[in-house]
């Protein structure tokens, strides 16, 4: 099938969005390729379309798990073989996939970057017939970008395993600096870009510097049909705002990485399907979602780039309808953006502190802990050595730059398991232990394919069915794991913390301290950005427009700040017709005050009256204190 045969049997649509059939023909013919797309755009058939025409497997580069797990369910779902690794995920579980992808059927093979630091996973990958490397949110490549993640640089290595293959990188947000680090960081040859304006007519930017923030967001929600966005910085803001709009009789939500995983899908759906009409949320919401009829998204706090704020301002109207991005931002808020990375930027010291109680924290030995994953509930450690958590978060950002750790994002992962003996072995233990027979067999008749791959088991339902305890499924599961019968993962929601090296003793620790000044002046240039946005008495559009590279943008039209001089134009020429009137009346005859203001046509009472006054002052009309005259 050609490319606009699988669009049509897989995805069910006739033709692609603009870009995106230059994009994919670029990709067959083999370039590599750079696409930079807004938010909504379409960019993830531009490397499944051109991975489904050519034979092999292409592997997908991404940081956020959650979204890869919602598109190798989504490929799934119209009968497309696709699988993802990342970290938590066990060595045997992680092996079996590999497996599937060298041997198997398997299109697409989703990757977190640090997995790519594992010489086990560029191993195996030599072996697959790979057809398409595709690098999503690649702006994640470049030190100079918003979002940089350290382990993407690994990409480049994984150029080296597979030389002949082309590279597709994709963003929505990169500045000409940004594009140019891409192309270079991932060793490109040969290649193309291509670039979709960052214009988005149908959205109106708009700044308010409004001190009650709360009232100004009722009526926003009031006045805007259709469902909506709040952005807040903290977890706690989320379930204020949401009581608050549901107070006020607006059915809304709220939503976190803190929230249980169920409760967070069905929440999600509920927006989705506009059983509730705004959702309050931090930046981890709206990643991949697609949901094209929001109609505001409101920043209740200053962005901390205006990368970060074009691509959550973006997710409204993409259905190309009239919607708001609205960023209330008063002096206070502006001097706590400023203050906010006073933390962020430890000292070398204070980082080879918080590396030395990681150690203590998961009780390594020194030289051992290579390869190993955690679950890392960062408020408990930080709360047992006294830290401050964004102290703490930037010191573990630094720790991955140098290339000690990687530390995922919070995911959940359900319990998994795979018999590790064959059929005989497991016969047998069950005849000499029939204490978990019934348990065995339990698991063996609800789940398939344990003996091949790791399955996913519900604790929960095994012990409805046994009649027995959460608790005591578990425990029996860790015995069985202990007898060397099966490999058992439990389930967890937590981030997963890696040691990519063995534990150093803190005099063999170095640390990259030009880098960390380096960063420090990144953050301060985009922290002027955003300031310089809401202070700036210019087209929001163009604004945007001019600091991603588009220096000849046209106003927008829409945004506060053309609405407001489009009202002071209209109120000037208003000024004009009103003089003309009143210059034309008074030629033919003199007017009391009250006979002249009802004979004039233009404008309200109001109006008529102070252009009377005016041109009083400035002696273009007379009066004899009862009749007005040139």
């Amino acid at each position: 099938m050609n490319e606009a045969e699988i669009l049509k049997r897989y995805w069910g649509f006739e033709s692609f969005r603009p870009l995106q059939d230059e994009i994919i023909k670029s990709v067959l013919d083999g370039h590599d390729t750079l696409a930079l797309m807004p938010t909504g755009g379409g960019k993830s058939l531009c490397f499944q379309i051109p991975a489904m025409v050519m034979d092999g497997i292409c592997i997908v580069v991404s940081p956020l798990v959650a979204l890869m797990k919602d598109q190798v369910e989504n490929l799934k779902s119209k009968g497309i073989d696709a699988v993802a690794i990342y970290a938590g995920m066990g060595k045997r579980e992680i092996d079996i996939l590999l497996d599937n992808c060298i041997y198997g059927k398997i299109k697409f093979l989703y990757l977190s970057p640090e997995r790519l630091l594992s010489e086990l996973v560029r191993e195996r990958i030599s072996y697959m017939n790979v057809n398409l490397i595709a690098v999503d949110e690649a702006h994640c490549v470049s030190q100079w970008g918003y979002d940089f993640r350290p382990p993407y640089l690994q990409v480049n290595a994984l150029r080296t395993v597979i030389p002949d293959v082309p590279v597709l990188a994709l963003t929505a947000t990169a500045t000409q600096f940004v594009r140019n680090d891409i192309v270079d960081k991932l060793a490109f040859k040969n290649h193309k870009i291509f670039v979709q304006s960052f214009a988005r007519k149908n959205l109106s930017y708009v700044v308010s510097a409004d001190e009650d923030k709360h009232r100004k967001l009722l009526s926003i929600v009031k006045n805007v049909k259709g469902s909506g966005l709040v952005y807040v910085r903290n977890r706690r803001e989320t379930a204020e705002i949401a009581l608050f709009l549901q107070r006020n009789s607006i059915a809304s939500d709220f939503y976190h990485a803190g929230v249980e995983k169920e409760e967070r899908f069905k929440r999600q759906e509920d927006w989705k399907q506009n059983r509730i009409r705004v959702m309050v949320a931090t930046n981890a919401f709206g990643m991949g979602i697609d949901k094209a009829d929001v109609r505001f998204v409101v920043h209740l706090d200053l962005p901390d780039s205006l990368e970060a704020y074009y691509q959550e301002a973006g997710r409204a109207g993409r259905d190309g309808s009239r919607s708001y991005g609205v960023l209330l931002a008063n002096k206070s808020d502006q001097l706590a953006l400023e203050g906010k990375y006073k933390d962020s930027f430890p000292s070398s010291d204070e980082i080879k502190k918080v590396y030395h109680y990681l150690g203590n924290y998961f009780q390594l030995a020194f030289g051992s802990g290579e390869g190993l994953s955690f679950g890392f509930d960062i408020a408990d450690f930080c709360k047992r050595f006294n830290i401050g958590i964004i102290k703490a978060l930037a010191a573990l950002k630094f720790l991955e730059h140098d290339g000690y750790i990687t530390l995922s994002e919070n995911i959940f992962l359900p319990s998994r398991l795979l018999f590790i003996v064959g059929h005989e072995d497991v016969y047998r233990f069950q005849i000499e232990n029939a204490g978990y027979d019934r348990l065995i067999k339990t698991i063996l008749r609800s789940c398939g394919g344990a003996f091949e791959h790791y399955i996913k088991i519900q604790e929960s339902d095994i012990a409805k069915k046994m009649a027995m305890s959460f608790n005591e499924v578990g425990k029996q599961l860790k015995f069985l794991e202990e007898q060397g019968l099966l490999s058992y993962l439990p389930q967890t929601d937590q981030p997963q913390l890696q040691y990519v090296r063995p534990r150093l003793d803190l005099p063999h620790l170095d640390i990259d301290v030009k880098y960390i000044e380096l960063r420090k002046k990144i953050q301060t240039d985009q922290v002027n950005a955003v300031l310089t946005y809401t202070e700036n008495k210019e087209c929001r559009s163009v604004q945007l427009l001019r600091y991603f590279d588009e220096p000849n943008g046209d106003k927008c039209g829409v945004c506060d700040v053309c609405l407001s001089e489009k009202k002071a134009d209209d109120e000037e020429h208003l000024d004009d017709k009103i003089d003309f009137e009143i210059a034309t009346l008074l030629q033919i005859q003199s007017y009391g005050l009250s006979e002249l203001v009802n004979a004039i046509k233009t404008g309200d009472e109001t109006n008529r009256i102070n252009r009377i006054r005016d041109l009083l002052d400035a002696g273009k009309i007379k009066t004899d204190g009862k009749n007005y005259y040139l």
